[in-house]
């Protein structure tokens, strides 16, 4: 079987899935496309064979695509994911689920009353090797009871635009998720402590920023986050335990060693560093609608509705200084 997967969005992300999909994906073949620049919707749909629709709902509606994966905007995507589950497809959709608290519990209580779970949302690092071995050694108990998570994200540089908001909603909710994730635990609470901003840093942005999050079992989480550290792409993290640490570092192409030095290389943006677990991602979504649980497993709407609710708090602490609470409704026994 075949699955015939609708793409919506095809800037950066977005044409690299047609592409991962088209290529290197099994059992997936790419049938439509939209994009808001039909030029570009149409030069990519050119490269796989795809047709091109005028209108990103079309996708959904078409009745020759069984699956969508949306890489718009991130506020185009509460709206397209609620337009999947009333159309009974599967849907990949990058993060995040919803800029708001508000959109993300109407994806949760739509796919809820639904009755069955379509959903699945693009955070990646779950995908990513290093960070399913320290998943292991956390989840085996290793590391023993795991007391603190230490966090590092930094870019070399952000598109212009980028804010200090969005430090937290479209960077540090990787960090989120993962941290969630890692110790399986909800987060409770977020503060945004000030640093001295660098002086690169454009648009009179806060960066870099220090995290503080609490989980409900009493882990700490700090997260450096650091959008124009110049030198490359950097994500690390390591997990303190009672017993032990487990660490992920950033992954190089290997080291060279002469003349009384060493050196490495850095990944130079987050499309070279997590290209494997983007291609995993994809082909388990691809696997698992193939059958028959739709967007089970991975991340679910509940963990997009979940992450999206702690970086508004984060959002709130920036603004106020203060440490700011997570309220989560209750988990749905269909995301137990």
């Amino acid at each position: 079987m075949v699955l015939n997967v609708g793409v919506i969005g095809t800037g950066n992300i977005g044409s690299d899935h047609v592409r991962r999909l088209a290529t290197q994906v099994s059992g997936a073949r790419v049938a439509a496309l939209f994009d808001v620049d039909g030029e570009r919707a149409g030069a990519v749909a050119d490269r796989v064979g795809a047709r091109v629709h005028s209108q990103a709902a079309d996708v959904i509606e078409d009745i020759q695509v069984d699956a969508v994966v949306i890489a718009s905007p991130g506020d185009t995507h509460a709206d397209l994911v609620l337009a999947c589950v009333a159309a009974d497809k599967p849907v990949l959709c990058e993060k995040p689920l919803a800029t708001t608290v508000e959109s993300a519990l109407k994806v949760l209580e739509a796919e809820v009353a639904h009755g069955r779970r379509l959903t699945r949302v693009g955070f990646m690092r779950r995908h990513d090797p290093g960070y399913r071995a320290v998943k292991v050694a956390v989840d085996d108990g290793s590391v023993g009871e795991p007391l603190l998570m230490h966090c590092v994200h930094r870019n070399a540089s952000v598109p212009a635009g980028f804010t200090s908001d969005m430090s937290l909603t479209d960077s540090v909710i990787h960090e989120i998720d993962a941290a969630r994730w890692l110790l399986g635990d909800e987060i409770v609470a977020a503060t945004v402590v000030a640093v001295r901003p660098s002086p690169l840093a454009t648009n009179g942005m806060r960066d870099p920023q220090l995290v503080l999050l609490e989980t409900a079992g009493g882990a700490v989480v700090d997260v450096e986050v650091f959008l124009h550290c110049q030198y490359g792409y950097d994500v690390r993290c390591e997990v303190v335990g009672a017993n032990g640490t487990v660490s992920l570092d950033t992954p190089t192409t290997g080291a060279l060693t002469r003349s009384g030095r060493r050196e490495q290389a850095v990944p130079e943006d987050w499309r070279v560093r997590f290209a494997p677990a983007y291609l995993d991602e994809l082909q388990q979504w691809v696997d698992g609608v193939a059958s028959g649980n739709g967007g089970g497993g991975g991340s679910s709407a509940w963990d997009g509705y979940a992450a999206t609710a702690v970086a508004q708090a984060c959002v709130a602490s920036l603004s106020s200084g203060a440490r700011t609470a997570v309220g989560l409704v209750d988990r749905p026994t269909l995301y137990a």
